[in-house]
């Protein structure tokens, strides 16, 4: 596949500044996608360069609790006629309180899903045979659900972060379900990354109980070096360039069970998804 662009979101996190070193090592391009750019995104930038010497590496700001950022964003990139060979949807959050978005979304579900739902759908022109997407997963996707509330609350009753949470990636792997379908003929390829239990700031709940769940869940958490894994296997291996609607943990494809595999709702979300971002959808002019 030719090296042209790569786009990862989340590029400041421990998931993130992993993906973008390997995805620089292996001669691409790459544009880190950072919600506050001014606060670390130099210094991550400039530690990169200093490893991998002939890096090109561009900074860039994202904020996908806003849909008009991700269009500013998509537009920026499109506007200088460059050609897209790997989106990596890396940025995640797991919210501790319930809050909205400027857009009226939930704040988990803007971040995990819309934002990474119009940023991927914005940035399919430019995209060519051979482009893969690779949506950051989660095995929280076995307790989701897609309830009406799902998007102004992200689930339905009282707030609960781990329920929202799985709800969001439920719905994240439906649509790369569901894309990968629609843009089989066109060569490009979307798979979903499951990486584990990592070892980062999301997994501290702020509770009294932080001590005792990292005591039991110790033995399975992974270091970010390890959840990133599978997301550069989905980008890098040569062995996938045919691979499509998948998801994968351990570098290794899941099997779905039937009630994912075939979910009821997936092309009712796709519809309900395209109608509450409809405004921003509009094909940005290069």
């Amino acid at each position: 596949m030719e090296k042209n662009w790569a786009i990862v979101t989340g590029a400041d996190g421990g998931m993130g500044q992993i993906i973008t070193h390997a995805l620089v090592q292996a001669g691409y391009p790459v544009i880190m996608a950072f919600k506050d750019p001014e606060k670390n995104a130099r210094k991550v930038k400039e530690k990169i360069e200093s490893e991998h010497k002939g890096a090109i590496i561009e900074i860039e700001g994202i904020n996908l609790l806003s849909m008009q950022s991700v269009r500013d964003f998509a537009q920026r990139f499109i506007q200088k006629k460059r050609i897209l060979s790997l989106l990596l949807n890396n940025a995640g959050v797991l919210s501790t309180e319930f809050g909205t978005s400027e857009n009226g979304f939930e704040r988990t579900v803007s971040v995990n899903y819309v934002g990474p739902y119009l940023l991927t759908r914005l940035l399919l022109p430019v995209m060519q045979a051979g482009s893969r997407i690779i949506n950051t997963g989660s095995c929280t996707y076995a307790i989701g659900k897609i309830e009406n509330e799902f998007f102004e609350k992200g689930k339905r009753g009282s707030f609960l972060r781990i329920p929202i949470y799985g709800n969001t990636k439920l719905a994240l792997l439906l649509f790369t379900r569901e894309l990968a379908s629609r843009v089989k003929l066109q060569g490009i390829t979307v798979n979903a990354a499951d990486p584990g239990i990592v070892n980062t700031p999301m997994i501290t709940m702020k509770k009294w109980f932080d001590p005792l769940t990292d005591i039991l869940f110790r033995p399975f958490i992974k270091t970010a070096r390890q959840g990133a894994a599978t997301a550069i296997h989905l980008a890098l291996s040569n062995d996938l360039n045919l691979v499509s609607g998948c998801c994968y943990a351990n570098c290794k494809c899941k099997n779905l069970p039937e009630r994912i595999a075939r979910h009821p709702q997936q092309k009712k979300l796709w519809e309900e998804t395209e109608k509450r971002i409809k405004p921003f959808l509009e094909p940005v002019l290069p």
